[in-house]
């Protein structure tokens, strides 16, 4: 599943920051790709907290930075991770 415009949210703006939230079903998620659909909303600096919730198999939470912005492709850093083992059966 690519990126999909409607689960990125503003969380937070100030002074030409912003914290943004990005939910995604897609267990695949791949910030070195998915990102880029949003190369007009991320700004280098900007936070992204990210929720991976595929319907089976592992839940994530990721803290991303974006350290560059070429126009059409989104560069952001994974600093933090929490992941959520599926329960077992």
């Amino acid at each position: 599943m690519a990126y999909d415009a409607r689960n990125l949210s503003v969380i937070a703006y100030a002074n030409g920051f912003t914290l943004w939230h990005y939910g995604t079903e897609d267990s695949g998620f791949n910030p070195a790709t998915d990102f880029n659909g949003a190369a007009d909303l991320l700004r280098v600096g900007d936070i992204v907290l990210t929720s991976v919730t595929p319907e089976e198999g592992t839940k994530s939470t990721r803290i991303y930075g974006v350290t560059a912005n070429a126009g059409s492709a989104v560069t952001a850093v994974e600093m933090a991770t929490t992941i959520t083992p599926a329960p077992e059966e």
